[in-house]
Order: C-alpha cells, then structure tokens, then sequence
C-alpha cells in the first residue's frame, strides 16, 4: 500500500576522487526515478541524515574496513525517515525507521537493514547521534575497549563532538576521578565545562597539546578516547599513568593530509607504562545495542546525559555540512534535515 509517489527525487553523488580537502566540484546534485518498492523492501522519505567524519575515508578509491563510495553513484550514510510505500510484511506506511541509505530524499530499502524506530522515546534525530552509530561509538569505546572503571581518570579528544561529548559525560556518569576534554574553541571548552560537566577542558589552539594537558591533569590519566589522533596521542601517552588504556577510535587531523603525517615521536613510553592502545569499529559491538539503548534511553530521560546537534536544513545544504565537520564547524552530531 502507498500514497501516490514522486516521479523523482534528488541524491547527492559523488563524481571525482578528493585530493587533500574535498570541493564543491566533487560531488553533484542529481533527480532519480522514485519507484513503487519491490518484494521485500520499503520506500522511505528520508527526514534527516547523518554527514560523519568516516565518510571522507570512503571517498579514496583505498581498500579499507568499509568499500569506497563509486563515482556518480548516490552515497550513503546513517538516515531515518517514513515508510511512505511498503511491499514487506510487518511495515506499515507512516512506520519510522532507520537505515544506511542516506544522502537522498527517497530511499528504496531491504526489510533487514530498515530498524524501526519509536518519535516517542526520543525525537528522530537522536536515533542518528545519541540513540544511534555515534552514541554505541561512545559507549562501547569507554566501557568495552577501553575497559574503564570507577576512579579512572579520563581524556578526550574531539570532545565537543558527537561521540567525544558523550564518552566525557557516560564516564562522569560512571564514577570518572577527573574528565578531560579538548576541543577547537574557546566556545566549545565553555561548552564541555559548564553543559557537560567535564572537570577541565581546554582549547588545543592555544599552545601545545602535552602542556595544557598536563596543567588540566596534574595526577595523569588513565584512559583516552582518540578522535584526533597526531599531537593529541602524542600528549595522552606522556600523560598516561601505567597501564593506560586508549581507545583509538578517528584521527580527524589526519584524514586530509596529502603527505605522511609524524608518528607519535614517544611511543617508546608504551613500554615502560605498559600501555594498551586499541582501535575500535563500532560494527563490531552490535550485541551492546539493547543494553545500550535501554542505560542511555534512562540517562536521557532522567536529564544526567545532554546532546546538542547542530542540523543543517536541506538536500542541496548536505555537501556544505559534510564540508563543515570536517572543518570542526559543528557543536555535538551534524544532522542534515529534510523537512
């Protein structure tokens, strides 16, 4: 059953490989047919889509942990949106769900990758950040990889961002010593200490990383949540106590780099400290989702974790958004809304 649909609806390709920072002139805006949904699948009107720093990965033709995106083919990327067509038992027109084919207005998607989704617990948008991909990034990154208990003391990178302003607040949740957070502007450290409750934060703009951590945590850490990765690690590992732990979760000041950025220059201290550094995929922590869910799900409603997402309204705005994280412009999840 359906309304009646569309003719066609609008997807942003990708049409050249970016070299160093993506261009306008890299992608295009284009219509494609919009067809009843066959066997098995559901058409949805996407109402917001997730733009994540993962993404500029995929626009190198590199094998990797996720295939590249092909040229003049639609991307995609975490959405939600309304059942507007079904051919699937189980889903109704009106049906909320969430699915990986972002970066279009309509999307013909398989019943196994559509998960639906309740506007009552949480407002749609929450479903692509805190309830979503980078909420389960957060949670088992600190609890799982990091294997963080009562009294660590905590740092993160990246931490006005989508997944590092809640790795802060769970690990304040959670009974942290001392949370630590950097992050790109003196807004952004107002942000973390005042909303969020981080004990310290501090903005790596202004003078090297390693000094203004070690003045931010004078008794050391014990876990550091990487979203930066270069000076960042470089400074966690001299401030880590023995047996540290990292979770090495992005390297956003590398992604763009056209040349080798340097190595930390002090990894030698993984040995005396007996430190671990582990990267993560979340992909891999599905069978935390429910248990996830349902602590988050309470966090939110008792008011002890906050999020803030910064949504950018309109298709033709998505490429400008995507542009815009990448350059640190956003304040916790980059939505991009459809209205």
């Amino acid at each position: 059953m359906s309304a009646a649909l569309p003719a066609s609806g609008r997807e942003w390709h990708l049409t050249a490989r970016p070299h160093g920072w993506p261009k306008a002139e890299d992608f295009a805006l284009r219509e494609a047919p919009v067809a009843a949904p066959a066997e098995g699948r559901v058409l949805v009107r996407n109402l917001h889509f997730s733009v994540d720093p993962y993404m500029r990965g995929r626009m190198n033709d590199v094998k990797s942990y996720t295939p590249p995106f092909k040229l003049d083919h639609p991307m995609d990327g975490g959405a939600v949106g309304e059942v507007v067509a079904s051919n699937a038992e189980g889903f109704q027109v009106g049906d909320h769900v969430l699915h990986g084919l972002g970066w279009r207005e309509y999307a013909s998607v398989p019943v196994q990758h559509a998960v639906k989704v309740d506007a009552s617990i949480a407002p749609l948008s929450a479903y692509l950040g805190v309830l979503g991909m980078t909420g389960l990034t957060a949670y088992a990154g600190l609890f799982d990889v990091a294997s963080f208990k009562e009294g660590d003391a905590v740092f993160v990178s990246g931490a006005a961002g989508a997944v590092g302003s809640q790795v802060g607040q769970m690990a304040k949740i959670k009974g942290a010593s001392r949370v630590i957070g950097s992050a790109g502007s003196d807004e952004k450290v107002k942000l973390l200490t005042e909303e969020y409750g981080f004990d310290a934060a501090f903005n790596y703009k202004n003078g090297p990383v390693a000094e203004q951590l070690r003045k931010a945590a004078p008794d050391g850490i014990d876990v550091y949540f990487d979203n930066v990765g270069g000076e960042h690690l470089e400074a966690a590992i001299s401030s880590f106590n023995v047996h540290g732990r990292a979770t090495i979760c992005g390297m956003i000041a590398q992604y763009n780099a056209t040349e080798p950025t340097p190595a930390p220059r002090n990894l030698a201290l993984v040995i005396g400290k007996r430190l671990r550094l582990q990267g993560m995929l979340v992909g891999d922590h599905a069978d935390l989702q429910q248990q996830f869910v349902q602590e988050v799900a309470g966090w939110l409603a008792s008011g002890e974790l906050k999020y803030r997402e910064t949504v950018v309204e309109g298709i033709e705005n998505g490429v400008d958004a995507f542009l815009g994280l990448l350059r640190g412009e956003n304040t916790g999840k980059m939505i991009v809304s459809l209205g």
